[in-house]
């Protein structure tokens, strides 16, 4: 059975399951899911934990002897399984298929496990996983920028704090990408905000710039139109100590297929053709994105910003004058369609 995190709490309220697989690639977020799961273990009388960490020499034969043998101490017990490569491995995938086909009797399995790619889900043992009566799949989804003030401003109310706009959009990107800097900042301005009256100043004066830069997400922001975002953005990642090819092999890629797109759409075919004969096809989630970008800016525009990456890479070799991460700055900066002072 699958679930979502917010069904997650109502499930565990009403009847606590056999398995449990936490799948997601937020810390927090996956955290605070395998919280609510010990905690109902807790309640339902489980006094028992066992915890093992998978990697290439981990013998599966414990979870065997675990699950099948007699407790000393507990009537309820809990066992944890932590695969943070996602794959079990042929041995791991047996056990895990053996232990569903008899789950032990008051035991609850809980299982981490990374984002799990479309190949992977197809895998027999992690669609049992996912399908099986006994089994509880919770898929933890990242926030999306555009939800993260909602989540902010919940996370502010349920720490008894309110706090207006200003100070929500500036909390926000101070710790944008880092669901846990911002847990853990809003834990901080609870000692700052006794009367429970959240200000921008609190915020400017107590909140690091935690934000987690990411090279795809620079290239979501070029996509979306965001130059001042885009900029910020390759800042923090210079900051970050990330290199000027990576930036670029990123920056690169998305111009390289925008410049194809671009070509086809202006022979005449439609945009859904288009995006259909990508190698791979375009995910629907980005169809948007890519779709805006296209109808910004005509075939040549991404043609020449090409180019400006090919001199991008010669400025990153010495072959060019000038500093590569100017010429990457007035790439995103034109493509995500405004001019700014660089």
């Amino acid at each position: 059975m699958k679930l979502n995190a917010p069904q997650l709490g109502k499930q565990l309220r009403d009847e606590l399951g056999a398995v449990y697989v936490v799948s997601g690639d937020d810390p927090l977020l996956c955290g605070e899911a395998c919280d609510l799961i010990r905690q109902a273990c807790r309640n339902a009388g489980s006094e028992e934990r066992q915890v093992f960490d998978v990697d290439r020499s981990f013998d599966w034969s414990q979870l065997y002897e675990a699950s099948h043998s007699l407790s000393l101490f507990a009537q309820k017990r809990l066992l944890e399984l932590r695969i943070p490569s996602g794959k079990p491995g042929d041995a791991g995938a047996k056990a895990l298929l053996a232990y569903l086909e008899q789950p032990a009797e008051d035991t609850t399995l809980l299982i981490s496990l990374p984002k799990l790619d479309g190949t992977t889900q197809r895998s027999k043992w992690a669609k049992t996983l996912i399908e099986h009566a006994d089994s509880r799949f919770v898929q933890i989804w990242p926030i999306e920028p555009a939800q993260l003030p909602n989540w902010i401003r919940e996370r502010l109310l349920a720490a008894g704090l309110q706090a207006g706009p200003e100070a929500i959009d500036l909390l926000c990107a101070r710790v944008e990408g880092n669901l846990l800097a911002a847990a853990q900042e809003i834990e901080k301005l609870k000692l700052y905000c006794p009367q429970g009256q959240l200000t921008l100043e609190t915020v400017q004066q107590v909140v690091a710039d935690s934000a987690r830069f990411d090279v795809f997400n620079l290239s979501d922001a070029m996509l979306q139109g965001q130059p001042e975002h885009a900029l910020r953005m390759l800042h923090g990642l210079r900051g970050e100590g990330v290199e000027a090819p990576v930036i670029l092999w990123a920056v690169s890629r998305e111009l390289r297929a925008l410049a194809d797109m671009a070509q086809q759409h202006s022979r005449g075919i439609p945009l859904d053709k288009v995006f259909a004969s990508q190698r791979p096809p375009v995910w629907d989630k980005r169809k948007p994105l890519l779709r805006a970008a296209l109808q910004r800016h005509p075939a040549m525009a991404w043609e020449r910003w090409l180019g400006d990456a090919q001199t991008v890479d010669e400025q990153i070799k010495g072959q060019a004058p000038g500093s590569p991460w100017d010429g990457l700055a007035r790439i995103l900066v034109e493509a995500s369609g405004a001019r700014l002072a660089l």
